[in-house]
């Protein structure tokens, strides 16, 4: 890789990184609604511009249906389901548990008619992300109703951004990527506004929870998705992927330095096993370009 692509590389993991000590500030004082509506807003102020004047939304009349399905997979479900599972657990767990979602696209891609070989590699990649899981549930990292709520909520986010990636190659090929992403973030923007309308705050929030949100929607995700872009089309899908394993260290190393997380040996041990199961997993040839796009 060039230097530039390393600059990006490390930008992108680290900006990937962030987004879930952001939400855990935030979601303090705003509801998971508005929070999610706010971060995709922005950034669809932002990238919706560039993909117009790259003629990006030219070929996305005939695509509404996957376009929509990508939106709720990708956007609305994962964004509110993650600001919601947050006020229950920490940010270092939920970085844990994203990290899965290599490991989740493994598992559900034949039901997308993706169909790949499960060789023993894979088989034990599958196997060992699925005790990391167990361990992260059983070593007393998680506790009480509320926090297996988030438990919950973070694994649904987990799988709607292992479905996403899976819509663009089996629906989307061929579109221009940031054209679909910037329509979709419309869509999913529309699709929140009633929730978010209906849970807005009282009291306006402070200017924390207003940084907060900026930096999520501005940085985590329009940034984000440039710098992949630029990643994915100078070093190749395969390397860009490789973020996939980065960013949930950075997430870890800023809830336990910053927020005063407990992660404990038993986290820990779960993160080694499911980045390691995500790793072996996703060996094979990949999933395709759209599956290194999976974000917070």
């Amino acid at each position: 890789m060039t230097w530039r692509s390393w600059l990006a590389f490390i930008a992108l993991g680290i900006i990937w990184g962030v987004p879930y000590f952001f939400i855990r500030i935030a979601v303090q004082e705003i509801s998971p609604f508005v929070l999610a509506w706010g971060r995709i807003t922005l950034a669809a102020l932002l990238l919706v511009p560039i993909a117009w004047h790259r003629g990006a939304l030219r070929r996305l009349a005939h695509h509404k249906s996957a376009l929509c399905a990508f939106a709720i997979a990708e956007f609305v479900i994962p964004f509110s389901a993650i600001s919601l599972g947050e006020r229950w657990i920490s940010s270092s767990i939920t970085a844990i548990l994203v990290a899965g979602v290599p490991l989740t696209i493994a598992l559900i891609s034949r039901f997308f008619g993706v169909h790949e070989r499960l060789g023993p590699l894979r088989a034990l990649g599958l196997a060992l992300g699925l005790i990391g899981v167990a361990a992260l549930m059983g070593f007393g990292t998680i506790s009480g109703p509320l926090g297996w709520a988030g438990f919950g909520c973070i694994l649904i986010s987990t799988l709607g951004y292992a479905i996403g990636p899976l819509i663009i190659q089996r629906h989307l090929r061929g579109l221009d990527s940031l054209g679909a992403v910037a329509a979709s973030l419309c869509v999913a923007s529309a699709l929140l506004s009633p929730a978010a309308a209906l849970t807005f705050p009282v009291h306006w929030p402070s200017s924390l929870a207003l940084t907060s949100i900026a930096v999520l929607g501005l940085v985590c995700t329009a940034t984000a998705m440039l710098l992949m872009f630029y990643l994915v089309g100078h070093a190749g899908a395969a390397r860009a992927s490789i973020i996939t394993y980065i960013n949930p260290a950075v997430a870890t190393l800023l809830g336990v330095g910053l927020l005063h997380e407990r992660l404990g040996a038993g986290g820990i041990s779960a993160f080694g096993l499911i980045l390691i199961g995500s790793w072996l997993a996703t060996r094979a040839p990949a999933i395709g370009p759209a599956a290194a796009e999976t974000s917070s």
